[in-house]
């Protein structure tokens, strides 16, 4: 299990892109995104999310459905699966 880095794809006036490649386990390490974004799975999975208070959720992803949270959202995001999982996230700027 391991933090996984981000790599940025785009960064420009508009928009951030981050690609992330979990393997089994890993995790984002706890975040707030300061953005508003969108999630783009690559990979079918299931992502476990933690929130700030310690509750979990296990949230399935569907490859190319996305899916959009607004700023502010605090937590750590886990690969809750058994598989590796792919996604972009896109943060909007304003």
């Amino acid at each position: 299990m391991a933090v996984v880095k981000a790599k940025t794809m785009i960064d420009d006036a508009r928009v951030l892109v981050h690609r992330y490649d979990f393997q089994p386990g890993d995790e984002t390490g706890a975040h707030v995104h300061g953005l508003p974004y969108v999630i783009v799975p690559l990979t079918d999975g299931v992502l476990r999310v933690v929130d700030d208070m310690g509750e979990a959720v296990m949230a399935p992803l569907t490859a190319g459905e996305p899916y959009s949270r607004p700023a502010g959202v605090s937590h750590n995001v886990f690969n809750g699966g058994d598989a590796p999982v792919s996604f972009l996230e896109i943060e909007i700027k304003p």
